[in-house]
């Protein structure tokens, strides 16, 4: 996240938030300010509910194997996955006239590889990165196995988006 220095921009977006929830509180409580020295927007995205389903659940089943204590773990983002309690955050930071949507989307698997680039791609790799090199191995494979043979061609990418302005 950056703001121009000369304070010419006037939109925020943030995209990312794979911290711990105080921190993002933190962060927002922060940027609340942010659009009234500018005059503009903040705009906030976050993965919603069954992100990556039905491929997610084969993830963490994976992970579960080789590493139990790493199973579902870190997922601050489940805070706020759905329009109320994403509101809710904003409110807590003193945002109270914020539109929430929340929109469903699909996002293409053609083959096990795209799905193992989504899973590096993502706030997965953080949860990935910490298993030793054989268990990496057993997690990829159990996952490239799973997207085969289930035959599935896509996962849900569902998201929640927040603007808010300065009136």
């Amino acid at each position: 996240m950056s703001v121009c220095a000369d304070r010419q921009t006037d939109c925020l977006t943030v995209t990312d938030w794979r911290s711990s929830a105080r921190a993002r509180e933190y962060r927002v409580r922060g940027m609340s300010r942010i659009p009234e020295k500018l005059g503009g927007k903040l705009a906030i995205t976050t993965w919603g509910p069954r992100w990556f389903e039905p491929a997610t659940t084969a993830f963490w089943n994976s992970v579960h194997e080789v590493r139990p204590d790493l199973y579902k773990g870190f997922n601050p983002w489940d805070r706020i996955c759905d329009p109320g309690s994403l509101r809710a955050l904003l409110a807590e930071a003193g945002i109270q006239q914020a539109k929430v949507i929340a929109e469903a989307g699909e996002h293409p698997i053609p083959s096990p590889d795209a799905w193992w680039s989504a899973v590096l791609g993502s706030g997965y790799r953080g949860t990935f990165d910490q298993i030793n090199p054989l268990g990496q191995q057993k997690v990829r494979t159990a996952n490239m196995t799973y997207i085969r043979d289930s035959g599935i061609t896509s996962v849900e990418a569902n998201v929640v988006y927040a603007i808010a302005t300065k009136t």
